[in-house]
């Protein structure tokens, strides 16, 4: 099933991995400038968390754009492979 719309979720998606994206810029400043391990670990952990509440947006989003309504033919094999994902 290919959608050219846009979904509603890809703005505010693409701007959080923008953000993401700038605060791994940040980790890696942070790894070679040789900062206290715990901070490194701690700025990882919170990229991988804004990068995981991205793909969640738009998985969910993707899925309910898919089951609105407004598609007569729903691809089950395509919201059954992109649920492993979530």
């Amino acid at each position: 099933m290919s959608h050219k719309k846009q979904h509603a979720s890809h703005e505010d998606v693409s701007k959080r991995l923008k953000r993401a994206k700038g605060h791994l810029e940040t980790v890696i400043n942070m790894i070679e400038d040789e900062r206290e391990c715990v901070d490194v670990a701690r700025q990882l952990h919170a990229v991988a968390k804004a990068i995981s509440a991205a793909k969640s947006v738009y998985i969910h989003d993707h899925i309910e754009h898919c089951l609105d309504g407004s598609h007569k033919d729903i691809d089950l094999d395509e919201i059954k492979e992109i649920t492993k994902y979530i």
